[in-house]
């Protein structure tokens, strides 16, 4: 339980309801960071830098210097990092690619204030069942995967896909529960605030 105050920077309807789930007072800073991999950038370097942009952007938009929460979250399947689908075509590529084997959602969290950056990164692997062409075409038009990474969403019909996980499932929904709780607290020693 924490009695900071921090500010999250993120729109993401999944991340807000994760992090009340660890009773942190927030409020949330609409941040606009641009979410293009370098050339030769890794996987892992990528969505980390993602959550450190969108960490000092809402840094520069918080009126006060309270902690920003920035985080990301990517589906990375042989070292290929599958974003947000463009349309059903760049979805069933997406869903092809994942069907009947394993993948890796990689979920980067930073605190940040005027002063310090704290981040982590959670690695989950995941593993789908063989999906038929019927099925993706129908889950497409259901709605769910048109703004998720990967073209799914662990937490809602999506979920039927999945058949097992070696990891957080939290960290594969937007935000790691554990590992935020950890950084918030080694965030708030470097801060010197009372834990």
């Amino acid at each position: 339980m924490s009695a900071l105050h921090v500010y999250l920077a993120s729109a993401s309807p999944r991340r807000k309801e994760l992090l009340e789930q660890l009773s942190v007072s927030f409020s949330i800073l609409r941040v606009d960071v641009e979410e293009q991999r370098q050339p030769h950038e890794e996987a892992a370097d990528y969505v980390r830098r993602l959550s450190l942009d969108k960490a000092k952007a809402g840094v520069d938009a918080a009126p006060t210097d309270l902690p920003v929460l920035g985080a990301d979250t990517i589906v990375v399947c042989d070292g290929t990092v599958l974003e947000k689908p463009q349309n059903l075509d760049d979805s069933r590529r997406m869903l092809r690619q994942l069907s009947d084997r394993q993948h890796q959602v990689m979920t980067a969290v930073t605190f940040a204030d005027r002063n310090q950056t704290l981040t982590t990164l959670v690695t989950t692997h995941v593993w789908f069942k063989a999906l038929s062409d019927e099925e993706i075409t129908a889950y497409w038009q259901s709605g769910e995967p048109a703004d998720k990474a990967g073209s799914y969403g662990i937490q809602g019909l999506g979920g039927r896909f999945v058949t097992r996980i070696d990891g957080s499932y939290h960290a594969v929904v937007g935000l790691p529960l554990f590992e935020t709780d950890a950084l918030l607290t080694e965030f708030k020693k470097l801060r010197g605030e009372k834990l």
